[in-house]
């Protein structure tokens, strides 16, 4: 063995803390074992066309991805889209995975590097529900121990084969991907209510305003608009706007109580479109930085002008996608509303005080 491997594995040693490994050092650096995997593939024989489901399982958390009719979905949210991308990334992150170094492991080590049932598991299922590939996702390495080791990527990660409970691998990839969090995998496209042409708001406590217009470029009105009164047309344009391209932060688990999401007393925003469509959302409580939402979209695209023929096409595209969303209870970030959950006063032009 070269000098330069050989410093190699004693700076891994190091790294993984002494303890068992660093007694075995002087018997293990005369074995080639270790060296004779550097730089192979982790998984041997593994093709990402084979792939059938991925799990993700951390202590308290599972996390299901499945391949239906060409797309994947999340299996605990009752089979939403999953973010195809991100699928295509850890599949190709697993594929790619390269021994950077290899060492004997013992039960002690395995808890303390979380190669047990602490850390994560990852695994890669085919057609016939067998596992093609199993892989303990265990602590983050690091080359230099930073400052804060729990908000720090790494720089690589410890990893075994549940086959092989006596190895410990090295690899550069971090993976942060593999997570069992839906909001880290869902995809995030929500909808659009574009050329609002009309928008109601009920508040959950009761009270209520309306906006509208006549045409796309034409002013707003609120209705009913007293004596006195002047709208602030500024804040009703950034109301109209809040609903176009509004992405999801996260699905609820199914099942969830309305109770518990208020959606039995929500906000209920109503906006038609200058397209023939109608855009029902309702908030519920908040849950951190996000609400509960649920989300109907009404009508048939009906567009007008010039570009009619190729707007009612991306319409055509993007409605069974949105009208799909009526079946889950969603999480909004709650700043996406913040222009619409104004009361009616406050839509209202500020009153200038004369001078004396």
């Amino acid at each position: 063995m070269s000098a330069r491997i050989a410093g190699m594995l004693v700076v891994v040693l190091l790294a993984l803390g002494g303890g068992a490994l660093l007694l075995q050092q002087q018997g293990q650096l005369q074995r080639p074992a270790g060296v004779a995997v550097l730089g192979h593939p982790l998984l041997k024989n593994f093709k990402a066309a084979d792939i059938a489901a991925i799990s993700i399982r951390e202590p308290g958390a599972t996390l299901t991805l499945e391949r239906k009719d060409g797309e994947w979905r999340i299996a605990e949210r009752a089979g939403f889209p999953a973010d195809l991308d991100k699928v295509r990334d850890l599949v190709l992150k697993a594929i790619e995975l390269k021994v950077g170094l290899s060492e004997p492991i013992g039960e002690q080590d395995r808890a303390r590097l979380k190669l047990d049932d602490s850390g994560t598991q990852l695994e890669f299922r085919g057609a016939d529900g067998k596992p093609l590939a199993r892989l303990a996702i265990g602590a983050k390495f690091f080359k230099r121990e930073p400052e804060n080791p729990a908000r720090a990527i790494g720089d690589g990660r410890y990893l075994m084969l549940p086959e092989d409970a006596k190895m410990v691998y090295v690899v550069a990839d971090p993976l942060t991907l593999a997570s069992p969090k839906s909001a880290d995998w869902l995809s995030r496209a929500g909808f659009a209510a574009e050329k609002v042409k009309a928008m109601e708001v009920r508040l959950a406590g009761g009270e209520r305003w309306k906006i509208e217009r006549p045409g796309d470029n034409a002013n707003w009105k609120l209705s009913p608009l007293r004596a006195g009164e002047k709208l602030d047309v500024i804040r009703a344009n950034s109301a109209s706007y809040s609903l176009n391209n509004v992405e999801l932060a996260d699905v609820a688990a199914p099942g969830a109580k309305s109770t518990d999401t208020g959606l039995d007393k929500p906000t209920t925003i109503t906006a038609s479109t200058f397209d023939g469509l109608t855009y029902t959302v309702k908030l519920g409580k908040l849950a951190g930085d996000n609400y509960y939402a649920a989300i109907a979209v009404a009508g048939e695209a009906k567009a007008s002008g010039p570009d009619a023929a190729e707007r009612e096409k991306k319409l055509a595209e993007r409605l069974p996608r949105e009208r799909a969303l009526a079946a889950h209870t969603l999480l909004i970030a709650k700043s996406r509303f913040e222009d619409i959950l104004k009361k009616r006063a406050e839509l209202l032009e500020k009153k200038e005080v004369g001078k004396k």
